[in-house]
């Protein structure tokens, strides 16, 4: 995962990688669509997930879906991504917690009992 999103692309060779002119990888910029790494001279940086992105991206405004669209249709990816990871962890822990308290887990029967009071069949007021 850590080579996904190592930067060492420049920008001629990611655009050509995603399809796009470089131009266009500096308009996704400016929107916010795409924050590339930095060298300490400025000069922008792509990793792969940034290339896989600029294809999603380039798959959106293909089909018709305006920048800022796209940009909300990222987010709203990212956030299933997040909440998907969240499932798996959540149910992990269930299923951890339920096998390590599994002999802890007794069925009870539960009846009502009254102390100090006979029980009805047993009342001399009767």
């Amino acid at each position: 995962m850590e080579r996904e999103h190592q930067a060492v692309y420049v920008i001629s060779v990611a655009a050509e990688l995603a399809g796009v002119h470089p131009q266009t990888l500096r308009i996704y910029e400016r929107r916010g669509l795409l924050q590339p790494a930095r060298t300490r001279g400025g000069n922008r940086r792509y990793s792969n997930a940034d290339i896989h992105r600029l294809q999603r991206i380039a798959e959106l405004a293909n089909a018709g879906v305006s920048l800022e669209g796209i940009r909300q249709v990222l987010e709203l990816e990212a956030e299933v991504e997040q909440l998907r990871r969240r499932v798996v962890e959540l149910e992990q822990q269930v299923h951890r917690a339920a096998t390590e308290r599994r002999y802890e887990i007794v069925p009870l029967r539960q009846s009502i009992s009254l102390f100090g009071r006979r029980p009805g069949i047993f009342r001399e007021d009767r």
